[in-house]
């Protein structure tokens, strides 16, 4: 618990910060990156058709499963390059830059067709997806060490509350997705909508004072900074960020490309109600974290997250889809801000570059993870038509459904494992923490 002298102090210390409007362009910013996120997910059986199954049929699911999954490689380099260099860029001239960088990867994919033909349009995507991911790099770089700095004695609570709006993002990005679809709008307005959010955070950001971080206001040294990581919790923690991501982002992005046709519904709108679900949930993470402690959370997250994702895997209704993605939400729900503060409370000493260094492997797992779960799903189809040449026979109809539907499920069971495993990490450390008293946050 902090004393009062350690609340006046911090109070103090922010006493010339806008924090309200600082957590309100930091909640935009990283709605930007949900919507972002969410209207790639709603493009890309359009991006697959007209651009990648002209070019290789067979291995197109695999292919958009790099170009979904590679904003997440720019995410995790331009965190961990950024994080350690905060204080001296500049939180101030990162965050716009982030919005730029959105606009500028959708763009590229936009005019994707025009600035290449054939097989190369492929990467071209790609080029226009890591812009994208850069961008979304630069908000977790900037916004999660400036919430934790804002609110020392409310980490968890705050990180959840700015994190909502990830999902919240998400659900902007899928309703207008579905919404525009309905209206008759291509693939290229949905990605252009971006831009609008986009222009209101660099807005927003103009004349704004950003603090330094919290590790630079009280003195700790960037030495000092550097050898947190030698710690082996961290390691720990650093590992466990790996699965945790994974089997909240991977899903995320695949839902619409893999389900639609098995749950006989816009597999986007799963991912819209997911993302209500955790936007409403990570509102109210301070009481049930103060019950179980982070690691608590964390533990029960993974139990209904891997539950979710084999009960995901043989959904085939709307009815079955809905409630196999409650459970799955409800388990994602608070895994990624609750990692990011337990690394914060646990070690403030790393301030950014420990923070960065999580949301690295959040994200490195990603670029994995999800042209694994492609190439699970093009293999399975193969296997299950009879060989290539039967696949490529297969016209448009049942029988194609057939097939496509049994690759769908059979890729997102493959990935319940992860968060499966730990539960026996995040079981030894809650009960570790218990021998010893219970789970304490540091304070600098």
């Amino acid at each position: 618990m902090s004393t009062p002298a350690h609340s006046t102090a911090i109070s103090d210390r922010h006493a010339a910060y806008r924090k309200t409007r600082l957590f309100l362009v930091s909640s935009l910013a990283l709605a930007t990156a949900g919507i972002n996120a969410s209207l790639r997910a709603a493009t890309a059986a359009d991006l697959q058709r007209v651009f990648l199954d002209p070019v290789d049929k067979v291995h197109s699911a695999e292919h958009i499963g790099n170009i979904l999954g590679v904003p997440f490689l720019g995410f995790a380099l331009t965190i961990a390059i950024g994080s350690p260099l905060l204080d001296i860029i500049g939180m101030g001239l990162l965050l716009p830059l982030s919005a730029i960088l959105f606009s500028a990867g959708m763009l590229i994919m936009i005019f994707a067709g025009s600035l290449a033909s054939g097989a190369a349009i492929y990467r071209v995507l790609w080029v226009g997806a890591v812009v994208a991911g850069v961008g979304w790099g630069l908000v977790e770089t900037v916004i999660n060490p400036l919430i934790a700095t804002l609110y020392t004695d409310q980490k968890t609570a705050r990180l959840n509350a700015v994190h909502a709006w990830w999902p919240g993002g998400l659900v902007m990005g899928g309703l207008l997705g579905v919404g525009m679809s309905t209206w008759g709008l291509g693939w290229q307005a949905k990605l252009g909508v971006v831009l609008l959010p986009a222009v209101a955070v660099v807005v927003l950001s103009a004349g704004l004072k950003f603090p330094p971080t919290e590790r630079a206001a009280a003195g700790v040294s960037m030495k000092q900074m550097f050898r947190e990581l030698g710690d082996p919790l961290f390691a720990v923690l650093f590992g466990s960020m790996f699965l945790t991501a994974a089997s909240e982002l991977a899903p995320g992005q695949w839902v619409d490309l893999a389900l639609s046709r098995t749950v006989h519904m816009p597999g986007i709108l799963l991912l819209v109600y997911v993302s209500a679900l955790m936007f409403l949930m990570r509102h109210f993470a301070g009481p049930l974290v103060d019950k179980l402690s982070p690691i608590g959370v964390l533990w029960f997250s993974c139990l209904m997250a891997s539950a979710g994702l084999v009960a995901l895997s043989f959904a085939e209704s709307p009815a079955t889809g809905l409630l196999a993605a409650t459970l799955w939400g409800t388990g994602v729900c608070y895994m990624w801000p609750t990692m990011l503060a337990t690394a914060s409370e646990r070690f403030p000493r790393g301030g950014a570059l420990l923070m960065g260094l999580m949301g690295t492997a959040g994200t490195l797992s990603i670029q994995f993870v999800l042209p694994l779960m492609g190439a699970i799903f093009d293999h399975k189809k193969v296997a299950v038509a009879g060989g290539p040449a039967a696949f490529e026979a297969l016209a448009p109809g049942p029988a194609l459904e057939r097939v496509l539907g049994i690759a769908a499920q059979t890729s997102f069971r493959s990935v319940a494992i992860l968060p499966a495993i730990l539960l026996v990490v995040f079981g030894a450390i809650w009960l570790f923490d218990r021998s010893i008293g219970g789970y304490r946050s540091q304070k600098l």
